[in-house]
């Protein structure tokens, strides 16, 4: 028991921040101008997810998570921590099951938008994930190519999906639909935090707000 108490949460992340970030550079370097891509579906999945039925916007950022666990778990985060493939294969059962959601049909939320607190939840975090996490780098002295983006890096992809079914889903299919982006954001929190970033402040903080969004609008009535 004594061996076990002392660990430290650093003893368990086999890089340091140096790799690390270097890691998210050369995500930014090999796939760029992808950005430009992945930064336009992410809003066009926003503007419509607050003007149409849900089920198509529920599936664009399907091929996205399956991408991000493909390019960055398997290919790459996995030559530096054991576990990057099986988060990988997390990622792409994310991707499985928005598919199976756009097309089922399970639990959308079709009630007035303008009406909804949690949805404005919800476009205050896909909106964070979307613009802010990609200048937070450059802003604190990092190279644009370290930019974490939606769709190319696994951040800014789960906090912006976490917005987008706090937007369009309801029930017990928003809770499914947010255990992984929620598990990542607490992974890769704890791994900020290890390697002493203050971008774990941040995850922490866009995932508590998105809980509450979450709780609340499970409680309220269905229209």
């Amino acid at each position: 028991m004594n061996e076990w108490t002392s660990y430290r949460l650093q003893d368990f992340i086999p890089f340091t921040a140096e790799v690390y970030f270097r890691l998210l550079e050369r995500m930014g370097e090999f796939f760029w101008p992808l950005h430009l891509l992945t930064l336009a579906l992410g809003a066009t999945t926003l503007v419509l997810a607050l003007k149409h039925p849900p089920r198509l916007t529920c599936l664009l950022p399907a091929p996205l998570w399956a991408f991000v666990a493909v390019a960055f778990f398997i290919q790459r985060y996995a030559e530096l921590n054991w576990a990057g493939g099986y988060i990988g294969y997390a990622f792409i059962a994310q991707a499985v099951l928005l598919v199976l959601m756009a097309l089922t049909g399970w639990e959308m939320d079709n009630a007035p938008r303008a009406t909804n607190p949690p949805v404005a939840i919800g476009i205050a975090i896909t909106l964070f994930g979307l613009i802010i996490m990609p200048l937070m780098a450059p802003l604190s002295g990092g190279t644009w190519y370290q930019a974490e983006v939606f769709g190319i890096h696994a951040d800014p992809t789960a906090v912006t999906t976490l917005g987008l079914v706090l937007i369009m889903l309801r029930g017990f299919a928003l809770w499914i639909a947010s255990i992984i982006p929620a598990l990542w954001l607490v992974v890769s929190g704890l791994t900020l935090q290890a390697l002493d970033s203050t971008g774990s402040a941040v995850l922490f903080a866009v995932l508590a707000i998105a809980l509450v969004g979450v709780g609340w609008k499970s409680i309220r009535p269905k229209r």
